[in-house]
């Protein structure tokens, strides 16, 4: 991994920007949390929750909220400094499809938490907002191609796979938000993996750095209130906007979906696993289970928190092996991990009686889903375990 000339001028902004942010999610979130009780935004106790007492939820607004405010300061500070280039690719409207985007996603995500909405209409919801980031021009043009020279998209089909990439990523977040500290954990490294790996010669993106550490402060700051015990949780408001601006963020300048998809393999593969097992069940995909990687770990006798930086340190794993691998040999590390993680989930499955189990019993309740079939996402998410 070869670092650009010039790196070490971004480093101060990112470090400043890394604590500026973290030092406001840190202030804003307990007024948040407040908010959230006033307005009863909270999870209770019950069969598929892992709290035993009620936890607010809704901390994604603290999280967009400082993300947005951090970075429209920093912009502007290194406008009036000149202390690193701003990248010919990355305009007005790519800024707002990432900070406006963002906020939308927060706001979105806080009406589920506060309606609890029908799986359908958060879809469309986010449907809406991956239309509106490829209309602003965020897509996804060229990826690396494991067996041969590198995929160069149409425009029709960059459309495409961008929205399908944003979705994937959002909803990734959400579904292995299921243990305190998880989800905003995970992001943290996948964000400093991501400012990392936009200094070096491959990217070349120093801007793009120092908007990714102004996320991974965020979250920093966030999971100073957010990691076991817990004292308030992500929400749907943080997950979709976690995810939206990852997605975003490992598209601006020039795209790393790859490390994207190697970082954030975790996430991704238990989501893609999840599917293919209740599809192949003849089930909704939608369908809330104890099949999630957490749910897996805490079922052979993990605690809570073991479950969780074990976690972390599979995704630290796969950052490294992002650093040290080329484009094309991360999506073979990619796709290994693929292979690997469902062989080993089906296995542990198997052995910790979980739906994999020859004799396991149904995976939920009828009471647990609304009329219409579909979960609840904090139903979908969380269990009792801990």
């Amino acid at each position: 991994m070869r670092l650009i000339a010039g790196w070490q001028d971004a480093v101060p902004l990112m470090a400043v920007a890394f604590l500026l942010a973290a030092l406001a999610t840190v202030l804003l979130t307990p007024l948040v949390r407040d908010l959230a009780h006033r307005l009863s935004v909270v999870d209770l106790p019950g069969e598929r929750r892992v709290n035993v007492r009620p936890i607010p939820r809704g901390g994604g607004l603290a999280i967009a909220g400082t993300f947005v405010t951090v970075a429209i300061l920093v912009t502007l500070a290194n406008q009036w400094l000149q202390l690193i280039p701003m990248p010919d690719a990355i305009g007005a409207p790519e800024l707002v499809a990432l900070l406006l985007g963002g906020a939308v996603a927060a706001v979105m995500g806080f009406a589920d938490d506060y309606y609890q909405l029908r799986a359908r209409w958060q879809g469309l919801g986010q449907l809406a907002l991956a239309l509106a980031a490829v209309l602003l021009g965020i897509t996804v043009e060229f990826v690396n191609n494991p067996v041969g020279p590198g995929l160069l998209f149409l425009d029709g089909f960059a459309g495409v796979f961008t929205v399908f990439w944003i979705l994937g990523m959002i909803n990734s977040f959400n579904w292995i938000d299921g243990l305190d500290g998880l989800s905003s954990g995970v992001g943290l490294i996948a964000a400093v993996t991501l400012g990392v790996i936009s200094l070096t010669v491959a990217v070349g993106q120093p801007y793009v750095a120092v908007l990714c550490f102004v996320l991974a402060g965020s979250l920093a700051g966030f999971l100073r209130w957010n990691f076991h015990p817990a004292t308030i949780f992500m929400g749907t408001s943080g997950t979709m906007f976690v995810g939206y601006a990852l997605a975003v963020l490992s598209i601006l300048g020039t795209a790393k979906v790859a490390v994207a998809m190697l970082v954030l393999g975790v996430p991704i593969i238990d989501t893609f696993w999840i599917i293919v097992r209740r599809t192949a069940a003849r089930r909704s995909p939608f369908t809330p289970d104890r099949g999630h990687i957490h749910h897996r770990l805490l079922d052979l006798g993990l605690s809570h928190t073991q479950t969780v930086l074990l976690i972390y340190g599979l995704c630290v794993g796969l950052a490294l092996l992002a650093f040290v691998l080329s484009g094309t040999a991360q999506l073979y590390a990619f796709l290994i991990f693929v292979l690997a993680s469902g062989i080993l989930l089906f296995l542990i499955g198997r052995r910790s009686g979980g739906p994999d189990a020859p004799d396991a019993p149904p995976d939920a309740p009828p009471d647990t889903r609304p009329a219409n079939g579909e979960p609840r996402r904090d139903e979908a998410a969380r269990d009792p375990a801990s």
